[in-house]
């Protein structure tokens, strides 16, 4: 037998893949065992399967007993967050500490908790020695959220206190990951390009009285150059991510594997891995991506009937990568509006005029204005759809001009204050491992010894 290439996919492995897909579940059974396909049930509801004080969405009324779609929502331990985002914009500060502290402790902070508590945040933000060197520039992958994931577990080999999930403890180790994040990622990145494509290394060591908006883009760019606008337009990104209550795939990842009783760095680690997905924190390069392909194929973007037959063309499977989607629009539990991509749009429009991108800000509303019509001629659906946060992120991310690679990191490097925040809570309040139940639908069979088979 000839030696295995590490990568290769080798006609024995085509074979043997073939005997594992030879087995499939008839989809009618999960009808008849009310199976709950995703933990939700026939609407699209999620499945009550624990609670939590940190966020909750609202995006549906009870009137004269019947559930009623309305605007979404969104509060952050109570708060609502179109009220937090226009508490410190309006003060023309930075809220994602503030955020942060709300998450964590349950209460916003006075002026002096919120200076006491950036400082803390600003004084974890540094790596064990020869950390970049030893783990971030060895062996780079080309996948942002891979490298985060082994840098916060190696992490563990450098915490003395690894096991410990004592609550301080716990805390202590969100604290620093909440403040470390940002170079993980960033030095991660520029190792990657540095290795894979030739490209010059640089590695910048953010000043401590940054906001961790600031330090990521004075990390990330030759010349550590940024306006105020592009950094608070960041800030904000990471606010409106920071949460989304306990049912997200990554959170409740968390919460899973929180409640085997393991340490912070694999929970974390594997809440990570949950981001990575296209279906979850992926979905904002596939909408970046599915637009600069409408750029290319939309002659006029002002024009509604060619913008709508590339519309109809993305659900046929006829454009982009028929996947018949269109990417950005619908969630799983907004229908009439996304208050993320609401808050976010009216900045965006701002932001626009400063990069001279006023056209593609103009091509982004009008598909928002028509997607929605055109998904409820073509598809049958069971509630409305509308523009999610992932439609305007990945545009703010472009006018930015961050590269696709950090736009997942970006995500996690926000959701991990609400990960910290429900480790926390699923340690303080957890007796049980969370166990759902799996129905066995394979028939049995007699055991035949090998010289019979």
């Amino acid at each position: 037998m000839t030696k295995k290439v590490f990568s290769e996919i080798t006609p024995e492995i085509l074979d043997l893949a073939n005997l594992c897909t030879s087995h499939k579940i008839d989809p009618s059974l999960y009808d008849k065992y009310e199976v709950k396909r995703g933990l939700r049930d026939i609407s699209g509801k999620g499945v009550l399967t624990g609670l939590t004080e940190i966020g909750d969405i609202h995006a549906y009324d009870e009137i004269d007993g019947k559930t009623v779609p309305c605007e979404g929502r969104l509060y952050y331990r109570g708060y609502d967050l179109y009220d937090i985002v226009d508490g410190f914009i309006s003060d023309d500060r930075f809220g994602f500490e503030e955020t942060v502290y709300l998450l964590l402790f349950g209460y916003l902070p006075t002026s002096e908790e919120l200076t006491n508590f950036r400082e803390l945040l600003a004084d974890y933000r540094s790596l064990p020695t020869y950390f970049v060197r030893d783990v971030i520039m060895k062996a780079p992958s080309r996948d942002m959220m891979n490298a985060l994931s082994r840098s916060v577990l190696t992490l563990y080999s450098y915490d003395e206190n690894a096991e410990d999930i004592s609550i301080p403890n716990v805390l202590r180790q969100c604290i620093q990951l909440i403040s470390i994040f940002p170079l993980l990622s960033v030095y991660s990145y520029q190792a990657s390009r540095h290795f894979h494509e030739n490209d010059s290394l640089y590695i910048h060591t953010p000043p401590k009285n940054l906001s961790l908006a600031e330090s990521i883009l004075y990390t990330l760019r030759p010349d550590k150059s940024y306006t105020a606008l592009e950094a608070k337009i960041l800030d904000l990104c990471l606010v409106i991510h920071a949460e989304h209550g306990g049912g997200n795939n990554s959170t409740f990842t968390t919460h899973v594997v929180s409640s085997s009783g393991t340490d912070t760095y694999s929970a974390i680690a594997a809440s990570l891995g949950s981001l990575k997905g296209p279906k979850h924190g992926g979905a904002n390069i596939k909408v970046a991506q599915m637009f600069d392909d409408m750029k290319k194929n939309v002659d006029d973007w002002s024009s509604k009937e060619e913008i709508s037959d590339y519309l109809r063309k993305l659900l046929h499977k006829e454009a982009f990568d028929n996947s018949g989607l269109i990417y950005g629009m619908g969630h799983a539990v907004y229908s009439i509006s996304d208050p993320r991509a609401n808050i976010l749009k009216k900045y965006v429009q701002i932001l626009s005029k400063e990069k001279g991108m006023e056209k593609e800000f103009m091509l982004y509303s009008l598909v928002e204005e028509l997607a929605p019509q055109i998904i409820a001629d073509e598809r049958k659906i069971y509630k409305g759809v509308s523009a999610n946060v992932d439609f305007y992120s990945g545009l703010v991310y472009s006018m930015l001009g961050l590269p696709h690679e950090l736009y997942t990191p970006l995500f996690a490097i926000a959701r991990i204050a609400g990960w910290s925040a429900h480790r926390i809570e699923e340690l303080m309040h957890s007796g049980k491992i969370i166990r759902p139940a799996y129905k066995n639908v394979a028939e049995r069979t007699e055991y035949v010894p090998i010289d019979e088979r």
